[in-house]
């Protein structure tokens, strides 16, 4: 008799202790957050050389996570870029060289792939607090400058996210942000610039600008996905 009432006791402790678990394990649908870190350009200034001429970038983030492996994100980002032609190591036609400088503003949204099923909750799923990610998209990004630009760019890119603790997020993210244009850097003005400066007709994936964000992340979760314990839909 001992037995069996030992046998329904530890029964009903585990059954409490995993609805315990259901009800606490809530999950947030949504992240807003800061981003900051760097900026550098590559185009016919510079062609090869990743992480020359750095300039700092900052921005804003918005997340909204579909499920554990996949994300939908947004983000408002700014930052500087320059380059010199000097420096570039090419022959530039009548032997010009130029400098440049500007500020970018840059709006986009970018599709993300989580390699771990990421949360730090619900370890009988298998999920991670720490995964890698891949992400690409599309955004629109205008610069200041000698004339204003304003162009569409492919984000490609890849970082990782950590669960710090229930709610906040850190990360770390390396992209490239492929533009529609070749006149990023510096337009052609007074019979010479970086807009196709050889006059040779590219395609898409030749002679056109790249920049690229190296940034630091900072998230929050919000929005219940919903509660188990009150019979709504999760």
């Amino acid at each position: 008799m001992k037995v069996k009432t030992t046998i329904v006791v530890f029964s009903l402790i585990c059954m409490f202790l995993s609805f315990s678990e259901i009800c606490f394990a809530q999950e947030y649908k949504y992240e807003i957050g800061g981003m900051a870190g760097t900026a550098f350009y590559m185009g016919d200034a510079n062609k090869t050389a990743l992480f020359k001429n750095m300039n700092l970038g900052a921005g804003a983030v918005f997340r909204y996570n579909r499920d554990f492996r996949w994300a939908y994100k947004a983000n408002l980002a700014v930052g500087g870029v320059s380059g010199d032609t000097r420096k570039s190591g090419n022959a530039f036609p009548d032997g010009q060289d130029v400098s440049f400088s500007r500020t970018f503003i840059e709006l986009g949204g970018q599709i993300e792939f989580n390699f771990f099923a990421y949360s730090d909750k619900y370890a009988y799923l298998g999920t991670k607090r720490i995964s890698p990610y891949l992400f690409t998209g599309l955004g629109i990004t205008a610069a200041t400058g000698d004339d204003m630009f304003l162009g569409l760019n492919i984000p490609i890119g890849m970082g990782v996210k950590y669960k710090l603790k229930d709610r906040l997020n850190i990360g770390f993210e390396f992209s490239l942000r492929k533009l529609f244009g070749d006149s990023f850097d510096k337009p052609k003005k007074d019979g010479f610039g970086l807009e196709d400066p050889y006059e040779i007709k590219s395609s898409f994936l030749k002679n056109k600008d790249w920049y690229s964000l190296t940034m630091f992340t900072i998230t929050w979760d919000f929005g219940l996905r919903g509660d188990p314990c009150r019979n709504l839909s999760y």
